[in-house]
């Protein structure tokens, strides 16, 4: 099983850049909740055992390893709201929630690793654009871990909330669950209106 590893960490630091940090965002599927990004800075040397893609680990070695990159790396957490997703689109919001992370990491980062294949627009910091990124960047990977850590934990918080849907296990995601309880419960505050299960029940002849 493929790993990621620092080679892209490596490769900007031999450019002369000294603060890296992965970028990813988690969110962009789902029908409620925000969209959540994170940024993190890790030092190479004291690198927590195990980084991968969040979606590879399980749920309880990745709240164990989120919890390893907040001590040992710089982090920063930030999403875009169901607001913002419905009003400028789920990409641009996803965009918007990196950009935040990004501009909330202090000191600023000189170099970004972002994962995915556009860079958000309004990013002033070189940055690189990578492809799957989640699997082939130590950074990105810490990136994507503390970020869905932080969204399960958000959504686990609204399901308490707003029973019925089963956010505390699909996070928001479209599950047979969900989709049932949208059509019984209906629409809450938290779900994304543009989103087209969403909009049908909202706009039903």
């Amino acid at each position: 099983m493929e790993q990621p590893d620092n080679s892209l960490e490596i490769a900007a630091l031999a450019k002369g850049f000294l603060r890296i940090a992965g970028v990813d965002e988690v969110g962009r599927g789902p029908l409620a909740g925000p969209v959540t990004a994170a940024a993190v800075v890790l030092d190479l040397e004291k690198l927590p055992e195990g980084l991968n893609d969040s979606k590879k680990l399980s749920a309880k070695k990745r709240a164990a390893l989120a919890q390893e990159i907040w001590q040992r790396a710089e982090v920063s957490v930030a999403e875009a709201s169901v607001e913002e997703i419905d009003s400028i689109n789920i990409l641009r919001a996803s965009h918007l929630a990196m950009e935040r992370a990004v501009a909330a990491l202090d000191p600023p980062p000189d170099y970004l690793l972002i994962d995915g294949n556009l860079i958000p627009r309004d990013l002033t910091i070189k940055a690189e654009a990578v492809v799957k990124g989640d699997g082939k960047s130590v950074s990105i990977a810490a990136a994507s871990i503390v970020a869905k850590e932080a969204r399960d934990t958000l959504m686990v918080d609204l399901a308490q909330q707003f029973p019925g849907y089963g956010w505390e296990k699909n996070a928001g995601y479209p599950s047979k669950q969900h989709r049932e309880a949208l059509v019984e419960l209906g629409v809450t505050p938290h779900h994304r209106r543009s989103f087209k299960p969403v909009h049908k029940i909202l706009y039903q002849e």
